[in-house]
């Protein structure tokens, strides 16, 4: 039996209202609220064939066991940021265990292959700021000396923050063993950006998540005193960053999908009466082409340099992260479009992702990955007022359960 929308879209809701208040949702990983979402979600597995576990990094799989070992998986993540939307990851979660029980039914629970989901852990990164934590865990990037001592605002640490919900930090690392087997993996989202609402499009296939590098930029120049000291003796760090900042934007133009951020920019002294000494900014540049990612980041270093040089201060860069380009598996791309062209019935659009998702991490070991987007309204997403169109969200339900069924007749040949 098909999967049916207004069933996931009715669950959306009842998770909602479960898990939010008037500033949107509140389901914090490793709190009581998520524990909650995880308790309600665990609810609906009642009159399935399944069987569910917890993995070591807290990571949630419910298994339908097929003829063949060889699994399917279908996941997203049930955390929220604080004061979020209804959509962003339930969506996924809802859709897999509603696309599982049709495949369940049309199969009286024994499919040719195993489908599984899963809720992963802590996507979100909202309360420590170590976004991707379970499926990190089960790709084997984590981090575990940095994570273990990450605190909250109220100086909880990571690690006792674990232990409350039974994970064992030290251990997070066997979640890697739920790799056993698994043939493909499939999610889907919201976009959380605007281009699909500007085409006019409900749904796109995700050519992969962008590369991102991430720094710290430190203009230093010479405070002084701002009555006294004349225009064209000044040493201005904050001109030089301030130059660089709309720089940016014609650097990241010049490619198609390419963004470039200068998001927090902190002065020194930071007193209106003085010429500001020191200037520290941050940049985020992303593209899912890493050739045109490490043109971005020469060209923006090249133009501080110089902004540096016309204002009389120097320069100094220090890396934050470096992520590379993730792309998604070519064929299951060629599905996803598939799958939307016949639900739509018109042409299939693709996109890169400009956030990272787990999928990112599935597809970082060589699992064949895909994903689908649904249009998110006025491009908005963690904030309260996200929203997806209840029409786009039924066309969502049916093109990914299409896609499902289309990757396990790919299976077939693999």
């Amino acid at each position: 039996m098909p999967a049916d929308p207004n069933r996931v879209i009715a669950n959306l809701r009842e998770l909602a209202a479960l898990t939010s208040d008037a500033e949107g949702a509140q389901r914090i990983a490793f709190t009581p609220m998520w524990r909650k979402a995880r308790e309600w979600f665990a609810g609906k597995l009642a009159e399935l064939p399944v069987t569910q576990h917890r993995d070591a990094a807290g990571n949630v799989w419910i298994t339908l066991a097929g003829a063949s070992p060889r699994a399917l998986v279908l996941g997203s993540h049930i955390d929220s940021v604080p004061c979020g939307g209804w959509l962003d990851g339930a969506l996924g979660v809802v859709t897999a265990l509603e696309v599982l029980s049709g495949i369940a039914r049309d199969s009286s629970g024994r499919p040719p292959f195993t489908v599984r989901v899963v809720d992963w852990a802590d996507e979100e990164g909202a309360r420590f700021g170590r976004s991707l934590f379970g499926s990190s865990a089960f790709a084997g990037t984590q981090t575990i000396a940095a994570d273990r001592v990450r605190t909250d605002h109220d100086g909880t640490t990571m690690e006792a923050a674990l232990a409350e919900c039974g994970i064992k930090i030290d251990r997070i690392g066997e979640a890697a063993s739920e790799r056993e087997n698994i043939a493909a993996y499939l999610e889907l989202h919201i976009e959380q950006g605007p281009v699909l609402e500007r085409l006019g499009l409900p749904l796109g296939a995700v050519l992969g998540t962008k590369g991102v590098e991430r720094h710290n930029i430190t203009f230093l120049g010479q405070t002084a005193h701002s009555g006294s000291t004349p225009m064209g003796e000044r040493h201005d760090a904050l001109a030089a960053a301030a130059r660089l900042a709309l720089e940016i934007r014609p650097i990241a133009m010049r490619h198609a999908d390419a963004v470039c951020t200068m998001g927090s920019l902190k002065t020194s002294p930071g007193i209106v009466t003085a010429v500001v000494g020191r200037a520290e900014a941050t940049l985020d540049q992303r593209d899912l082409d890493a050739t045109i990612l490490a043109t971005m980041l020469r060209e923006a270093k090249e133009a501080s340099h110089h902004f540096a040089e016309q204002e009389r201060c120097t320069v100094e860069w220090s890396k934050i992260l470096s992520i590379e380009p993730v792309p998604f598996h070519p064929q299951l791309v060629a599905l996803c479009r598939e799958a939307i062209s016949e639900t739509l019935g018109t042409p299939a659009h693709s996109l890169p992702s400009g956030p990272l998702h787990d999928a990112s991490e599935v597809a970082r070991i060589g699992i064949p990955t895909a994903m689908m987007f649904a249009q998110s309204l006025g491009g908005i997403s963690h904030n309260k007022i996200e929203d997806t169109r209840e029409e786009h969200l039924r066309l969502a339900v049916k093109a990914f359960d299409r896609l499902a069924a289309k990757t396990l007749d790919w299976m077939k040949s693999q």
